[in-house]
């Protein structure tokens, strides 16, 4: 069962992000690192990572207060990955014997997947007044965060609670965020230029970046801990989604049965959560909320394509990133040849 109501807060702008947050908080605000924001004045580094006030604060909250149960489950992901795609694809996998991949009242049919399986920072732990009782939810608790490995608490990473993560090459990455946060970017910081953004995403000053740490934090305890970290690539589970959809089963602890299988159950999940299917429903077209109030559902939603960067950066900007990319994984065993490739011929 999924939470589907929890404590929701928006910021748009400095003085409202001050608002949103401790006194302590503000003062640990003062004593960061900071650069320019995305969709706020400014970001902060906070162990190790950039993050916007109202993320540290709910951060510093989650690691405070969220103890995590054994049979937790957690979707993480980089912003703009396939996170709304993944949430989606967990929630009908653990959900299924309640609501089948073909009932007209699937919850997934009538709300956006993060509200079904919603953020620890964005959602539960939000607002650092009202800390939820996590006791009072019925498990396993699917849960979802865009904070990196480090900074989850450590009872998720004692405990035999489970992470699937996915990572999207980091081209395509780039220009889905671009797009997204000019689209949430309030007027009085003006628009984001291409070149601009590209700049700061090249730096790893981006919100929970850089993001070759983020997702190497993960890979590394995926190769650690195969049992407690699955780990996915947006392109692989594009390319074959009912053989990463049986994986992704497995690993959570809810694996298709032979008569699943041959009933079509795979298949219809894979339908049921795809782009098209979930770009098409009313709650993802005219919706709002699903992340923070007053947000707009349809953004999530552009074209989930492989390899649209190849319509947009240029090829000194294809050259920058790709040399940045093969010097911070050298050696981890993780690419992208996506993209690599294209860059040398």
């Amino acid at each position: 069962m999924a939470i589907t109501r929890v404590i929701e807060n928006e910021s748009n702008g400095q003085d409202q992000q001050q608002e949103l947050i401790s006194p302590e908080c503000k003062e640990l605000l003062i004593s960061l690192p900071k650069e320019r924001g995305w969709r706020t004045p400014n970001l902060y580094l906070y162990q190790h990572f950039w993050c916007q006030p109202k993320e540290i604060q709910a951060i510093i909250s989650v690691q405070n207060h969220y103890n995590a149960e054994n049979t937790d489950l957690i979707v993480a992901t980089i912003p703009k990955s396939g996170t709304t795609w993944l949430k989606a694809l967990s929630f009908a996998i653990v959900n299924r014997r309640n609501f089948a991949h073909n009932q007209k009242n699937h919850p997934l049919l009538t709300s956006n997947s993060h509200e079904l399986v919603p953020f620890l920072e964005y959602k539960l732990f939000a607002d650092y007044e009202n800390i939820p009782d996590m006791s009072r939810f019925p498990r396993p608790l699917l849960l979802g965060t865009h904070m990196p490995i480090n900074a989850l608490p450590d009872s998720v990473m004692d405990l035999k609670c489970k992470i699937v993560y996915m990572v999207r090459n980091p081209f395509d990455t780039f220009v889905s965020i671009w797009h997204f946060m000019n689209k949430l970017r309030p007027e009085y910081l003006g628009p984001l230029s291409l070149e601009e953004a590209f700049d700061m995403y090249c730096r790893g000053a981006i919100g929970f970046g850089p993001y070759w740490d983020h997702m190497l934090g993960y890979w590394y305890e995926s190769l650690r801990a195969p049992q407690k970290v699955l780990f996915l690539k947006y392109e692989e589970v594009k390319e074959n989604t009912c053989f990463h959809l049986k994986k992704l089963a497995e690993f959570l602890g809810f694996p298709f049965s032979l008569e699943e299988e041959e009933g079509g159950a795979v298949e219809g999940i894979a339908k049921l959560c795809s782009f098209d299917k979930m770009k098409d429903l009313d709650v993802n077209k005219t919706g709002k909320g699903a992340i923070t109030a007053g947000f707009e559902n349809r953004d999530l939603f552009r074209k989930g394509e492989v390899g649209d960067w190849a319509n947009l950066l240029t090829p000194l900007m294809v050259e920058r990133l790709t040399d940045i990319m093969e010097e911070k994984l050298a050696g981890s065993g993780l690419t992208f040849g996506v993209f690599c490739n294209e860059k040398r011929s």
